[in-house]
C-alpha cells in the first residue's frame, strides 16, 4: 500500500470546485488550507496501478492548476520517489 501526500493548487476562482471534485475520489482525503488557496491531498492506494489511476483522474480535473507530490511511503516504510 502506498500513502502519498500532495499539494493541489486550484485554477484561479475554482477552489470550491476542486475541493468538491477531490472529495468525490474515494482513494484520497483532503485538508483545505485556511489561509491559502492550496489543498493538501493524501492518497492511499493498494497498487501502483491504482496510484497511477488516481493521478490520472486528478490531473484531468479542469479546476486543478498544479498537483505537487510532497512525500510518499509504501507500507514497508520505503520512501517513494517522485516521477
Amino acid at each position: 500500500m502506498s500513502i502519498i501526500s500532495y499539494l493541489a493548487y486550484p485554477t484561479k476562482g475554482k477552489r470550491a470546485e476542486l475541493i468538491e471534485a477531490l472529495e468525490a475520489i474515494s482513494t484520497c482525503e483532503i485538508v483545505p488550507s485556511k489561509n491559502h488557496e492550496l489543498i493538501i491531498v493524501v492518497s492511499e492506494t493498494n497498487t501502483k496501478e491504482e496510484e497511477e489511476a488516481f493521478k490520472n483522474q486528478v490531473n484531468q480535473l479542469e479546476s486543478l492548476d498544479l498537483l505537487s507530490m510532497v512525500s510518499g511511503f509504501d507500507t514497508n516504510g520505503n520512501e517513494l520517489k517522485g516521477e
